[in-house]
C-alpha cells in the first residue's frame, strides 16, 4: 500500500525515526506554505518494546492512524512537504510533551521535570502509551526511565527539531507557514457529542487559537463541498503539535484534521476499504486548492 515516492529525503542520522519528503530539492525553498505532518501513522515496532510487551503487534497496531501517511503521500508533487513518523505511536508518541510520562509505568523515579499528571498521561496516552484500545495493558512489566529517554532521544527529540526547522525555512520563503497535522480518529468517535450520524472529519484549531479562522474556514468549506461533514474542535481540539507551533501572531498557522478510519479502513482488519482511494483523491484536491491559494490573510493575523 505505501506509495511514497521520495523527492528528497533527508539525510540525517535521525531518518530512521522519520521520513521526510519535501516539495523542493534540498536547499530550495518550498514552492508553498504548507506542511503536512502525520505522527501516528508509523508501523515500526522495534524488537525492545515486544519484549516488554504483554500484547501482540497486531492488537497495539489499534493505536495506529493506520495508512494516513499513504493518504497524502501525493502531496509533495502539489507543493506541500511532508514529515511522517516511523516508529510507531505506542513506541513514542510524537504528538505529546517528551515528558509526559506515567509515572506508574516505570520501576525507577521519574525526573522532577517529567509531566505526571495531565490529562492524557491519565488517560494511559502519555509519551509513551501504557494502553491501546479499549483499555487494554500494553506492556507485561515496568519500563525503566532509560528506556524512555532512549525513544525520546532517538525519535522524539530529532522529528520535532526536523518539524521546526520546516517551518522556519518556510516561513522565511513565504512569510507564513501552514502546518496540518494529520491523524484519523476510530469511528465510533465520530459520533461523539450525541450526533445523529458521524462527522466524516474533525477539524482542530484549539477553539482558534492554534491558526487564523481564514485557514479552519477554507478547509472546512472545501471538505464540505466534496460532501463530507465536518465538525470543529468536538471531540477532538487538536494536542501537542497543534498547541505548540500554532502561533498564528508569528505567522504559524497549525490545524488538526482527524479522518473517520471508517471512510476507507476496516478498523478490525486494519486494511484499507474500497473507500481508500476515493478519499485520497479528494485529499489530493484539497491539498492541490490550500497549495494554490491566496495565503495573504495570513500573514496579517
Amino acid at each position: 500500500m505505501n506509495a511514497w515516492e521520495p523527492i528528497a529525503v533527508e539525510d540525517t542520522p535521525a531518518c530512521g525515526a522519520f521520513g521526510l519528503w519535501r516539495a523542493a530539492a534540498d536547499g530550495q525553498a518550498p514552492p508553498t506554505p504548507l506542511v503536512f505532518a502525520s505522527p501516528h501513522s508509523g508501523r515500526d515496532y522495534p524488537e525492545d518494546m515486544m519484549a516488554a510487551a504483554a500484547l501482540d503487534a497486531q492488537t497495539i497496531r489499534r493505536s495506529e492512524d493506520a495508512f494516513v501517511d499513504d493518504l497524502i503521500c501525493e502531496a509533495p508533487k502539489l507543493g506541500a512537504t511532508v514529515i511522517a513518523a516511523r516508529y510507531a505511536r505506542a513506541y513514542i508518541d510524537l504528538n505529546r510533551e517528551a515528558f509526559e510520562l506515567d509515572a506508574g509505568m516505570f520501576e525507577d523515579e521519574l525526573p522532577e521535570f517529567a509531566r505526571s499528571r495531565t490529562a492524557r498521561v491519565a488517560a494511559g496516552l502519555g509519551a509513551i502509551a501504557r494502553v491501546v484500545s479499549e483499555g487494554q495493558e500494553i506492556y507485561a512489566r515496568k519500563l525503566m526511565f532509560s528506556e524512555a529517554r532512549g525513544r525520546i532521544d532517538g525519535a522524539h527529540r530529532p522529528y520535532h527539531a526536523a518539524l521546526e526547522r520546516l517551518l522556519a525555512e518556510t516561513q522565511r520563503a513565504h512569510g507564513v507557514a501552514i502546518l496540518i497535522d494529520w491523524h484519523s480518529m476510530p469511528a465510533a468517535a465520530a459520533r461523539a457529542g450525541g450526533r445523529d450520524r458521524p462527522c466524516d472529519f474533525v477539524l482542530g484549531d484549539r477553539f482558534g487559537a492554534a491558526c487564523a479562522g481564514l485557514l479552519t474556514q477554507r478547509v472546512e468549506r472545501e471538505l464540505e463541498a466534496m460532501g463530507y461533514r465536518v465538525a470543529r474542535n468536538n471531540p477532538y481540539a487538536g494536542g501537542y503539535t497543534t498547541e505548540h507551533y500554532g502561533r498564528p501572531a508569528r505567522r504559524i498557522h497549525a490545524l488538526q484534521i482527524e479522518i473517520n478510519r471508517g471512510l476507507y479502513l476496516d478498523e478490525a482488519a486494519l486494511t484499507p476499504t474500497a473507500g481508500f482511494e476515493a478519499l485520497k483523491a479528494n485529499l489530493e484536491r484539497l491539498t492541490r486548492t490550500l497549495a494554490g491559494a491566496d495565503w495573504t490573510g495570513l500573514k496579517a493575523s
